[in-house]
């Protein structure tokens, strides 16, 4: 299983709900956990959000009403999820979903500032 560390807990389960706007995990040690589309897509791990390296992120703005269409298996290691704004190029390792599903408020509130700072809105400008 390439990319997962030895102990990370995988999903017992995923579904989306709210007609896409939300992705709901649960966990043996977290139990349920909702992730908004908004915040996954803000946090994707794609290159295109990332950047190459460390403070090179693009900060996305106006995802407020972004949606999931659809989740797709990637091995045993990841899902890719597809975004109704066509962003489609992010692998979410089992890692990164336990780790956005234990730190999402303080990630949430990282972003939320870094959007103030930029003076950048969560909706389309």
């Amino acid at each position: 299983m390439a990319g997962l560390q030895n102990n990370t807990p995988v999903p017992e389960e995923l579904r989306l709900r709210s007609g896409g706007q939300t992705l709901v995990l649960t966990y043996p040690d977290l139990g349920e956990v909702s992730l908004s589309a908004e915040f996954l897509r803000v946090y994707s791990p794609s290159a295109e959000v990332r950047g190459h390296g460390v403070g090179n992120e693009i900060l996305q703005i106006g995802k407020a009403t972004v949606r999931i269409t659809g989740i797709e298996p990637v091995g045993n290691y990841a899902v890719k999820l597809l975004f109704s704004d066509g962003h489609d190029s992010g692998l979410y390792s089992w890692d990164i979903l336990h780790e956005f599903s234990r730190n999402r408020p303080q990630l949430w509130q990282r972003y939320l500032e870094r959007l103030e700072q930029a003076g950048c809105s969560r909706h389309s400008e």
